[in-house]
């Protein structure tokens, strides 16, 4: 057995499987892009699913793949054990139909005892207890020993989830020890003992199992099989644990020289070392694949692993931002394998650093809160912090659950951990609630799901706007139907049809379906995931009938809007780029006949001036009258010529690329203006944020435009109207206008505070001696809170041991104040109280400190018992 790199060992284990007529296929990303059942990709085959099902055609029948994933159940054992970790990648082979046991079962041990040259006598192999067929191809073409295979039951080799595609499994083994494993229970005990190591299951699906509990065998049984990549390179490397290995070890390595801490003498040293180099792999790939931190969803993953990451750093005495210099170390050990890491290395750095910035300041404030919650219980003479209130520092502030321990227990305290696991995992239900629940293969997919794969259903609308074609399948509700009548809406399919179905951002298309027996008005265009067009219509007279000729025309001005539209987000992306900086990436779009919305990765507003520059900018391309082109291509040749894409149909054979001649190359396969000049002028309308690092333009273009600025000129021409002046010295008048009002508003208010003084003057007359306190209560007329304030601040700072209410009516509304001087409040007033009840009384609500309380009402009628409320209450505030 030779020694072999992490990276050496995926690179042996894809080239063995290429020779055996295997599509390589790149990881797909970590967040799903059609799979709603999963938050983030946790295994290998997950992204292959639709294959299948049948929902989707695979590039290949034989398929290999290095996928990354990532897991965060077992979060808490990370770094403390010798396998757990969250980010991990999965080699795997998968047949969709092809081959089966008799080719996966030789391929595995030539690939185990020859490629990797492990020797025969440390391998075992578990089979399903009643797969014979699997037993005999494992005698009769390897040359195992058959004393070395065992057969277990359902729970340990028979792979199932709920009811659909299933079936037994054979795992191979690797044996940490010496002696000799005789027995079926020999094995299990040394299994359990982690002296053997399972590190490849082959997945032998080849039962559908029915709702009755029933396994149908299945007409094409598939082989989907998983080798953890990090649990095969310790085998290789001879090392204890995954964090021994070559490439995490180097990562290990870079947090111990940053910290200035050796690795291997402390083990709780050597367990922040882990999560550490663990969690900033994670959060590297996550931030690659297009996650941002944020309070819910993937998010909320990476924030937590970010924080997490974060907090070690500090109990090994790191001060400051150190998560970027750790992801350095990630990016130049998996950069070679994973590209993405150093096409956003820029990106990937910007985000660690403004969300590690965040949490030193908000880890701070928690400590803050945490001081304020030991401070009450402590009052109260208790012991524990209750499980919500350390959830609430977790939730709001990123305050891991060991930390708070870990501050309580210094002072001899506690939390309530049974309260704050009951809060999580009512928050895990509301996450698993957000999603949708499908089983293992996803065949809760309804009918449109469901549509014969083999059903050819071809867009021919780049370049026409009308066909004629033949109608291929009709569905009515959940029904596939023979006949659509007048009055009733539907699904048409058709062998051809020029309609555009929604994607990529880009609206589907409206128009007509027809011929002479009927007429469709469609209101939609869609694709299910196999990639069926859908028009979605409403019958307006007639029926049609599956096999029926019909001719499809769409909304010719509906298309070029969105084509000026669509074309001109090409235009505002490189724009984007040139104008603020090359780490702008897309982060979804949205294109219909009247907008455009571009959302893209940035950390900070976009100035007016950056604006102004964009819009220029794209306007100018539009005024060079650019030829736009589109071209076919290899996903290779795409990359070569330095396309943007998000690359979301890379396993198709041929990819669209769309140029505006030297300014803008595109993948995309939407519907685009013949030259830029088309576009006839863009207009940005807004800026903003839509999320953590996530920015969104909405502009217009064309015909939008002109009535954009028209109106903009129409509203400018009413202005100078109303104002009496000319468009050009319509500021000049705004401001003398404001100048003038200024004036005014000072007038009056020299002339409220000259009539407040006489009020003060004639209250100060009135006041009551009530209980041992100096009490003024007065209705004023057409006062607001405000006016009442400060009247009622200078009548306080006038009296000793006064209470001051004062109401008033304005605009239909009753306006309460109450304010009480500070020996007041030492013997019991409390305005809040007071200004209640007086609230209560006057139809509204309100309250406030005990030396200062404001409130609001609707009966004015009620102003007056409102007022003679307060000696009531203050009667029974001082008993």
């Amino acid at each position: 057995m030779k020694y072999m790199s992490l990276n050496e060992l995926r690179e042996t284990y894809l080239k063995f499987f290429e020779a055996k007529n295997h599509l390589v296929i790149e990881s797909f990303p970590l967040v799903p892009k059609e799979d709603k059942s999963l938050l983030l990709i946790n295994a290998g085959m997950a992204p292959l699913k639709p294959y299948f099902t049948g929902l989707k055609t695979p590039p290949s029948k034989r398929v290999t793949t290095c996928q990354k994933c990532i897991r965060t159940g077992d979060i808490d054992n990370v770094g403390k054990t010798s396998r757990h970790a969250t980010f991990f990648e999965m080699l795997g082979n998968f047949s969709f139909g092809d081959y089966f046991k008799d080719e996966i079962i030789p391929w595995s041990w030539e690939f185990v005892t020859k490629v990797l040259d492990i020797p025969k006598d440390k391998l075992y192999v578990t089979i399903y207890l009643e797969d014979d067929e699997a037993f005999d191809i494992w005698v009769n073409k390897t040359d195992i020993d058959p004393n070395m295979i065992f057969r277990l039951g359902k729970e340990d080799n028979f792979w199932e989830i709920g009811q659909g595609p299933c079936g037994p499994c054979s795992e191979i083994h690797f044996d940490r020890g010496e002696g000799e494993i005789k027995t079926k229970e020999d094995f299990i005990e040394a299994s359990e003992n982690d002296r053997i190591v399972e590190f490849w299951n082959l997945v032998f699906t080849q039962f559908n199992k029915d709702e009755n509990g029933v396994y149908n065998k299945l007409d094409h049984p598939n082989i989907d099989t998983g080798m953890g990549l990090e649990r095969i390179a310790t085998i290789m490397q001879g090392t204890e644990n995954i964090f021994e290995i070559d490439s995490i070890k180097d990562i290990l390595l870079q947090v111990a020289t940053i910290s200035k801490v050796t690795y291997g003498k402390e083990k709780n040293v050597d367990v922040s070392l882990r999560i550490i180099a663990d969690h900033a792999k994670s959060v590297a790939f996550l931030i690659a694949d297009g996650v941002l931190p944020s309070n819910e969803g993937r998010g909320y993953v990476l924030r937590r692993l970010l924080r997490r990451a974060a907090r070690h750093g500090r109990l090994l005495g790191i001060k400051r931002t150190f998560i970027n210099d750790i992801v350095e170390k990630v990016i130049e050990n998996y950069g070679g394998a994973y590209k993405e890491l150093i096409d956003k290395k820029e990106y990937i750095n910007k985000v660690i650093l403004l969300e590690e910035e965040r949490f030193n300041e908000t880890i701070d404030a928690g400590i803050d809160i945490l001081k304020e919650y030991i401070q009450e219980f402590q009052k109260e003479g208790k012991t524990s912090l209750e499980g919500i209130k350390a959830f609430k520092l977790y939730d709001t502030f990123g305050f891991p659950l060991e930390l708070t321990e870990e501050i309580l227990n210094e002072k001899g305290l506690t939390v309530d951990v049974e309260g704050f696991n009951k809060e999580m995992e009512l928050q895990r239900k509301r996450a698993r609630g957000a999603r949708n629940e499908t089983n293992y293969m996803g065949s809760n997919s309804g009918i449109l799901e469901g549509i014969d794969k083999d059903l050819n259903s071809n867009f021919v609308g780049y370049k026409r706007f009308k066909d004629t074609s033949k109608v291929l399948l009709l569905i009515k509700g959940e029904e596939n139907v023979s006949t659509l009548k007048a009055g009733e809406s539907g699904i048409i399919l058709v062998e051809s049809t020029p309609f555009y179905a929604e994607m990529g951002g880009q609206v589907g298309d409206q128009g007509i379906i027809e011929n002479d027996f009927f007429k469709a008005d469609v209101y939609d265009c869609k694709k299910n995931i196999s990639g069926k067009i859908m028009h979605f219509v409403n019958v307006i007279n007639g029926e049609v009938s599956i096999n029926d000729v019909v001719n499809l025309e769409l909304n010719h001005k509906r298309r070029k809007a969105i084509c000026r539209n669509h074309t001109a987000t090409h235009l505002l992306h490189e724009a984007l780029k040139r104008v603020l900086g090359n780490h702008i990436a897309q982060s979804g779009s949205y294109v219909d006949e009247d907008k455009l919305r571009f959302d893209f990765t940035h950390f900070e507003g976009v100035t007016w001036t950056q604006i102004k520059e964009v819009e220029m900018l794209v306007n100018e391309k539009i005024m060079e009258a650019f030829k736009v082109t589109t071209e076919e291509m290899t996903i290779k040749e795409a990359k070569d010529t330095g396309a943007i894409a998000l690359f979301e149909d890379k396993y198709k054979e041929n990819v669209r690329v769309v140029s505006i001649e030297s300014f803008s190359k595109e993948l995309c396969g939407g519907t685009h203006v013949n030259n830029s000049g088309e576009i006839g002028l863009f207009k940005i309308l807004s800026e903003s944020g839509v999320a953590s690092g996530i920015r969104r333009v909405e502009a217009i273009t064309g015909f939008k435009s002109i009535d954009y600025l028209e109106n903009k000129e129409m509203r400018l021409k009413e202005s100078s109207s109303i104002l009496k002046c000319s468009e050009k010295d319509l500021i000049v008048k705004i401001n003398s206008n404001i100048e003038e009002l200024k004036d005014k508003e000072k007038e009056i208010y020299q002339l409220k505070s000259e009539l407040a003084k006489g009020l003060e003057d004639e209250m100060l007359n009135d006041v009551k001696d009530v209980f041992g306190f100096k009490i003024i209560t007065s209705e004023l007329q057409n006062m607001d809170s405000n006016e009442l304030r400060e009247i009622a601040d200078k009548l306080r700072n006038k009296i000793q041991n006064s209470l001051i209410v004062l109401a008033s009516s304005k605009e239909n509304k009753v306006n309460l104040v109450a304010m009480a001087s500070k020996d007041a409040v030492s013997k019991g007033v409390h305005c809040g109280k007071i200004i209640k009840k007086a609230a209560t009384i006057a139809g509204g609500g309100g309250g406030g400190r005990p030396d200062m309380a404001e409130a609001g009402g609707k009966n004015i009628e009620k102003i007056k018992e409102a007022l003679e409320s307060v000696e009531e209450t203050l009667k029974e505030l001082i008993k």
